[in-house]
């Protein structure tokens, strides 16, 4: 799910630099991520001002490197809304906060402020001003470089990143007939070379060329403007601002692939899920209430489980009450045999909640949770996981599996047709984005390095072409819910 494992390379077929396209990187949850790194020293605080957190940062990493950077120029973050030009016409350069492979390491020093020439859209590609943008602990790995640097991935001097964006079409390449410069849109994050077979007929998500945009890619939503593959393209949903439709993408596709289409969840199912007030949980949770399934979340606190009710799920569990459960890996046979005693008893509870054991367990937490998720799901069911937050090494009894005919599984973000379908619920107003926070675009660093410190209470969005929170709503419906969340 988060990254791709390190010796998939060997899956790929030799393509030319336009044919690098975007792939592989959900979001990890909120509240539990990044703790196998053991991070132990505490977040940078906020500058006074954005101008002088710039200019503090400049003048301690200078401005060295190349590229398709323009000199060693200040940027001012300040007239990032105002444009010179309009759609049909792209400026010479923009401001874009940019990752050096020289520079990586912790988000507040890898990432900086930069003027940088602006890209030309390729045939069947499209350049988007964005107007925000969302962020996704993907780019917390980008700058740091590990556990992959993104550097493998794309052959620029430079990483825009950014998977989450929406905005205004403004210069189409050749080719393109369904779009036009002025239409709104919102992005999603799958890239694929048009000529790899398995995105005309098996599934984009199969081509050795596929990336995810803005993390495997450069050129990402983090800039005055980004380039991205037509078929990226989706309507922005009338009734939400730009900060509201920039939030939900990654996520939530996510998760509706998991359910919809490799769970196929049906009405009266029973489902079991993870982390249910997290980044995926609120939109799983809420495809399980459209879709007229049933299901208990796992949170955190009484908090996250209210949120959870509200958002359709039938009862909560909070994790605390289950702590013995959670697998590390380095336990001693007998404190397996207490771990897996525990459990049983989890798995007791969810049939009280569920009045049956669980037909789908949505599995994103790994290591920790997954024997348990092996045990609870019901003979025949399904644990469908797209990663592991926790750890990547699983181990588990399989005697339940292949006793009972249980089925694992896996599923990585969504292609473009999966997309189009989810992001339908969200123009109807059936399925709503979960926000937090919205920041000025002075704040990328920042935002990115609350993540990396596990600071941040939910989604973040960055106010990049839009000057003020609340603008860019067309039409009637309901905007996105504001609340904190996590697992």
């Amino acid at each position: 799910m988060f990254e791709r494992p390190a010796d998939d390379e060997e899956h790929r077929r030799p393509r030319d630099d336009e044919e690098r396209r975007g792939g592989g990187c959900e979001e990890r949850e909120i509240r539990e991520v990044w703790h196998d790194l053991q991070v132990t020293d505490h977040a940078t605080k906020a500058r006074s001002s954005s101008s002088s957190c710039i200019a503090d940062c400049r003048e301690r990493r200078g401005t060295a490197g190349a590229g398709a950077r323009i000199g060693p120029m200040a940027v001012d973050t300040s007239r990032v809304a105002h444009l010179d030009v309009g759609p049909g016409e792209l400026p010479d350069t923009m401001a874009a906060w940019v990752i050096r492979e020289e520079r990586q390491g912790e988000p507040l020093e890898a990432f900086q402020l930069e003027q940088i020439e602006v890209p030309q859209p390729g045939a069947f590609e499209v350049v988007v001003r964005v107007m925000a943008a969302g962020v996704n602990f993907n780019n917390v790995w980008a700058a740091l470089g590990r556990p992959v640097s993104v550097f493998r991935y794309h052959d620029e001097d430079h990483h825009i990143g950014g998977s989450d964006a929406s905005g205004i079409v403004w210069k189409v390449g050749e080719g393109i007939t369904r779009w036009k410069p002025g239409d709104e849109v919102v992005l999603h994050c799958n890239q694929a070379s048009y000529e790899d077979v398995e995105v005309h007929g098996l599934d984009p998500l199969a081509a050795p060329s596929q990336r995810i945009w803005g993390y495997e890619t450069s050129w990402g939503s983090f800039a005055q403007f980004c380039k991205v593959q037509a078929q990226q393209l989706l309507p922005k949903p009338a009734q939400l601002s730009w900060e509201e439709a920039a939030s939900y993408g990654l996520t939530y596709f996510t998760a509706y692939r998991m359910l919809i289409d490799q769970a196929r969840i049906q009405a009266g199912d029973r489902v079991l899920i993870w982390g249910a007030a997290g980044g995926l949980g609120v939109f799983a949770t809420q495809l399980c209430k459209v879709s007229g399934a049933d299901s208990v979340g796992v949170v955190s606190s009484t908090a996250k489980g209210d949120l959870c009710l509200a958002l359709g799920a039938s009862a909560y569990i909070d994790r605390s009450d289950f702590a013995g459960m959670m697998r590390r890996g380095d336990e001693t046979p007998e404190q397996e045999a207490a771990r897996a005693k525990e459990s049983r008893r989890f798995a007791k509870h969810v049939r009280e909640l569920l009045g049956a054991p669980p037909d789908v367990v949505f599995e994103h937490v790994g290591r920790a949770t997954f024997p348990t998720s092996v045990l609870t799901v019901k003979p025949f069911g399904k644990v469908v996981i797209c990663g592991a937050t926790s750890g990547h090494q699983l181990d588990f009894d399989v005697r339940y599996l292949w006793m009972r005919q249980k089925q694992i599984i896996g599923s990585h973000f969504a292609n473009a047709y999966e997309a189009t379908r989810a992001n339908a619920l969200i123009e109807s107003g059936k399925i709503r984005p979960v926000l937090w926070k919205t920041m000025t675009f002075d704040g990328v660093a920042e935002a990115h390095q609350s993540m990396y410190k596990n600071e941040h209470l939910g989604k973040i969005a960055i106010l990049v072409g839009a000057e003020a929170e609340g603008l860019g709503a067309t039409g009637e419906g309901p905007g996105a819910i504001r609340a904190e969340v996590g697992g």
